[in-house]
């Protein structure tokens, strides 16, 4: 074992933080100093405004402006105090200006001023392989990487072509260590198909179907770029917003990218709450992480999935090997626009379904007094 610094870190392993959607888009936006237009084109709600309206209706009300800060919460101070190594989320929003929508029925834009609501949280690499980045066109798809260029965030899963769409995010967290950032999305999470990056035509990085094939290409891609003490993440946009059932497909895909195509941890995400995790030959498969920051409080109408309750996953991996070497996860609530400590009766709420969600895949979890979650696997 090495000799682990003042942070609590080991130069034999790094720590992540990885979440779900983070949808900053529509509400959300309209609380941040710089709002955008408000006007959506969605069949019941023709006004971004009104979703906060909703959520003010629930918790009561938001003193606007925030600060780009607010919306992370309590979140902050465990990024504060854990400091991981790398900071990886699914921005599921658009940063453009543009008022010419995809016609799709839900648009999610965010204003590139209020950028600042990303960096605030110190991350390193926004996902950007999902169904809403190209929700205000190639042009929105393009404002948003210029945003994230000029703010000297790195993405993965999206391009000005094919090449760089597929392109893995590489960041460096050791001298001698590396962590890559491979991208998908997927059609049946909704990203449709002419979405698809052009060797001349920027767009998505698109997994058509999970099958071995597409399987056998992700490791060619990953052998030509991985070096020794690289850890390989393949950040996968998949399956449905709802319901806690992992397809076949699914997890036989992600055993395939453990076993034969080198990749270390598959950050699943899609669902709108949190599903079943797995570890695999030592390897950390998270099915579907859940939301983390949107602006759904208010609806109604999946209130049996508890939505509000999130969760900042905390993996460490063994650099040599790309093991699992543990897996904690502080519980959230997103109340008023902002993420909140969760209260012991939904840790516990949380904790039960992730041990009825994770027996049949190996895994259970342990609450600990300071209400955070450990992975156990056997």
């Amino acid at each position: 074992m090495g000799t682990i610094d003042q942070q609590g870190h080991s130069p034999d392993t790094v720590s992540l933080f990885l979440a779900g959607d983070v949808m900053t888009g529509r509400g959300i936006d309209q609380v941040l100093p710089f709002p955008a237009d408000p006007r959506i084109h969605e069949t019941f709600v023709k006004s971004a405004s009104d979703y906060v309206k909703l959520a003010e209706r629930a918790n009561g009300a938001i003193q606007r402006p925030v600060s780009f800060d607010y919306i992370w919460g309590d979140a902050l101070t465990e990024l504060k105090r854990r400091k991981p190594d790398a900071r990886i989320i699914n921005l599921e929003t658009a940063l453009t200006r543009s008022t010419l929508p995809e016609p799709k029925g839900i648009n999610y834009k965010m204003n590139p001023a209020n950028l600042g609501a990303i960096t605030a949280a110190g991350i390193d690499c926004c996902v950007v392989a999902n169904n809403h980045v190209l929700d205000w066109g190639c042009s929105g798809l393009l404002d948003t990487l210029c945003a994230l260029e000029q703010a000297k965030v790195h993405y993965a899963g999206a391009g000005r072509d094919s090449s760089s769409a597929a392109a893995p995010a590489i960041l460096e967290v050791h001298a001698k260590a590396r962590i890559l950032v491979f991208a998908f999305g997927c059609p049946n999470a909704g990203v449709p198909r002419r979405w698809g990056a052009a060797p001349d035509a920027p767009g998505v990085n698109i997994v058509p179907e999970l099958s071995r094939q597409a399987a056998v290409q992700i490791g060619e891609q990953v052998r030509s770029v991985a070096k020794p003490r690289d850890v390989v993440l393949a950040s996968i946009h998949w399956g449905g917003n709802w319901g806690y059932e992992i397809p076949d497909e699914q997890s036989a895909f992600a055993h395939r990218l453990v076993e034969s195509s080198n990749v270390d941890i598959v950050h699943g995400h899609s669902s709108h709450h949190v599903k079943g995790i797995e570890v695999h030959r030592g390897k950390l498969i998270l099915h579907g992480c859940g939301d983390f920051i949107d602006d759904y409080e208010g609806i109604t109408g999946y209130e049996e999935f508890r939505d509000d309750l999130v969760l900042m996953y905390f993996p460490t991996i063994r650099i040599d090997d790309g093991m699992l070497v543990s897996l904690e996860m502080v519980p959230l609530q997103i109340r008023n626009m902002c993420l909140n400590r969760a209260s012991r009766a939904d840790v516990k709420w949380l904790a039960r379904t992730l041990n009825r969600e994770g027996k049949p895949l190996g895994t259970c979890v342990r609450l600990g007094s300071d209400d955070v979650l450990r992975l156990e696997w056997r």
